[in-house]
């Protein structure tokens, strides 16, 4: 039976709600307040909850937010209120509610939206990361205002960042709920059929994941398609984890295009630069799969905690889940240890030594691109081959970078070419 709870400080409207919702068979649970339905949050997810915006210990927005914030907005949350605004409504459904009933609530559309929002319920207990919960360090806190201020925008957005450091929860924050989402896998549509892209996504959010890795032909496609997103009403939103511009240089990437997706850029940063989230970030996973009954009781140590957060995390905020999820299914004790997440984390390939024995008889230039070489190359092995780190730690442009390695004869793998 599907468990149904009711926040409201009007007893009356508790017992209506309770009544009706009873009578088509949900298991309803009251909370007179806040603090009430805090406290049953903490110790069981219901299916639904039905929350009042005005109470007297704490408003029903800012419930919203720290169950956001805590990792424990897993379920569809329906808010209510008989002083309802627009704004209002539009700041709930941006922090993650389902959906806005108006008082006093017509028994069709209440029953109507309970059955919708408890559909999708299942789904939304199993979701990935939400940029809310994504941590509460001032870096975090700046990309919200950066996304909120472009907010009300329609014009196309440019996403950037290293892979898997959540250009995805970016869009999302700014998708408006209960409107289409549409995030192609196969983007071969931008090519055969642009406009129909735009038409799923009417009114809603077309996401491109990663539009640097776009051939010539759906380049032209998405272009005809931006050309178009006033008429759909639709949102473009773009990611790109690798240098943009420098595919444009390169002759790759229509020049047209980039000036048209990254007239607007939003750079989101990787995990390594708010390591302090870590931990949080780390319990929040870990708490959602012993909720999904997707793994046993688990915690994690101080010591294992520190030893996460203070890895570089090359894969970001996948390579976190990954290591997580690995510890939680597989370490043997309630309590995960430092030597589990030791065991877990991958560990670096050794970096190249430093050279010492250069012929101090070679002449200066040959001397010093021996020295050049050997530096690269360390940093190289240190980063694993990461060229954006590499850069980052040696103080150089990445075009420089590449310009210089090429001239030094420092060989990369494939891989490394292509932007990681």
């Amino acid at each position: 039976m599907q468990q149904i709870l009711v926040v409201d400080d009007e007893i009356g409207i508790r017992e209506l709600l309770s009544e009706i919702l009873s009578d088509e068979g949900y298991q309803v649970r009251l909370a007179e307040n806040a603090g009430a339905a805090r406290a049953f949050r903490t110790q069981a997810r219901p299916d639904l909850v039905l929350l009042d915006i005005w109470m007297p210990d704490t408003d029903g927005i800012t419930l919203l937010k720290e169950w956001a914030t805590a990792g424990l907005l897993t379920m569809p949350v329906v808010m209510m209120s008989g002083h309802g605004t627009i704004d209002t409504a539009v700041e709930a459904t941006r922090i993650g509610a389902y959906d806005f009933l108006e008082k006093p609530i017509a028994l069709q559309k209440l029953l109507a939206t309970v059955g919708r929002a408890l559909k999708q319920g299942g789904e939304q207990a199993r979701s990935a990361l939400s940029l809310a919960s994504l941590g509460r360090s001032p870096l975090v806190a700046e990309l919200k205002q950066r996304l909120e201020r472009v907010m009300s925008l329609r014009t196309p957005l440019l996403l950037t960042g290293e892979p898997g450091c959540g250009l995805e929860l970016a869009a999302r924050f700014l998708h408006q709920r209960n409107t289409p989402w549409v995030a192609p896998e196969n983007r071969s549509a931008l090519a055969e059929a642009p406009l129909e892209l735009l038409g799923q996504a009417r009114e809603g959010t077309l996401f491109l994941r990663e539009v640097a890795d776009l051939s010539r032909v759906e380049q032209k496609g998405l272009l005809l398609a931006a050309s178009k997103i006033e008429r759909y009403n639709v949102r473009l939103v773009s990611g790109a984890s690798s240098e943009l511009a420098e595919r444009v240089a390169q002759g790759a990437f229509d020049s047209r295009l980039y000036g048209v997706l990254a007239a607007t850029t939003i750079r989101v940063p990787s995990l390594r630069e708010h390591r302090e989230d870590v931990p949080d970030i780390a319990n929040l996973t870990l708490s959602r799969m012993v909720e999904a009954k997707e793994a046993p009781p688990r915690q994690f140590t101080t010591a294992a905690l520190n030893a996460l957060r203070n890895y570089d995390w090359p894969g970001n905020l996948a390579q976190l889940e990954s290591v997580v999820r690995t510890l939680a299914l597989t370490c043997a004790s309630e309590q995960i240890p430092l030597e589990e997440v030791s065991r877990a984390l991958p560990h670096p390939a050794a970096p190249a030594p430093v050279a010492h024995d250069l012929a101090f008889d070679m002449p200066l230039r040959d001397a010093r691109d021996a020295f050049e070489r050997t530096y690269f190359e360390y940093h190289i092995a240190r980063e694993g081959g990461n060229i954006s780190r590499v850069a980052e730690n040696v103080g150089l442009e990445r075009t420089h970078l590449y310009r210089k390695l090429k001239q030094l004869g420092v060989r990369l793998a494939r891989k490394t070419e292509n932007g990681e």
